[in-house]
């Protein structure tokens, strides 16, 4: 016969390896939603547009953000973390990204929404680069499962532009 802990043993890394494949199997399941989130945002007005006295543009815009995100959720999501960014370039650097509101969506029933808002962080540039530029909104999200990989994607929304002049 074998012994208390020898069974206990066997039992233990048994029903850890079933676990391990449970969640496994849940993890390759969420590649089988297809998703697809879709959203616009609309600049309503750019509140302030000023050169702050170290010389860095800073710029304060309200807008009107709609996005349906339901399609990221299966029954593996916990939450999805949702931000919006600015995207430009300048001569100093190919890319900046300056994030302007994020939000997390708890449950599928939250994930549709509509929201008029300022943006929640400041719009600095390093520099009097913001006039007159050429800029997109990304509307990023992080889909946080319950097990298993978490997945990253975003949609980029072209076309909005800085005024020439300061306010």
């Amino acid at each position: 016969m074998h012994s208390f802990g020898y069974r206990a043993n066997a039992l233990l890394t048994f029903s850890l390896t079933i676990l391990a494949l449970i969640c496994a199997m849940a993890s390759v399941s969420d590649n089988l939603n297809s998703q697809s989130p879709s959203a616009t945002v609309q600049v309503l007005n750019v509140n302030r547009f000023q050169k702050k006295s170290n010389g860095d543009d800073e710029v304060g815009i309200t807008l009107d953000i709609s996005a349906d995100l339901q399609s990221l959720f299966t029954w593996n999501t916990k939450q999805v973390f949702v931000f919006l960014a600015a995207e430009y370039s300048t001569p100093k650097n190919s890319l900046n990204q300056v994030s302007l509101w994020d939000g997390i969506i708890p449950a599928k029933e939250d994930a549709k929404f509509s929201i008029k808002t300022k943006n929640k962080y400041r719009f600095i540039d390093q520099g009097s680069n913001l006039r007159g530029r050429d800029f997109n909104l990304s509307l990023h999200w992080h889909v946080m499962p319950k097990t298993g990989k978490m997945f990253a994607d975003k949609l980029v929304l072209p076309g909005y532009r800085l005024p020439e002049f300061y306010r």
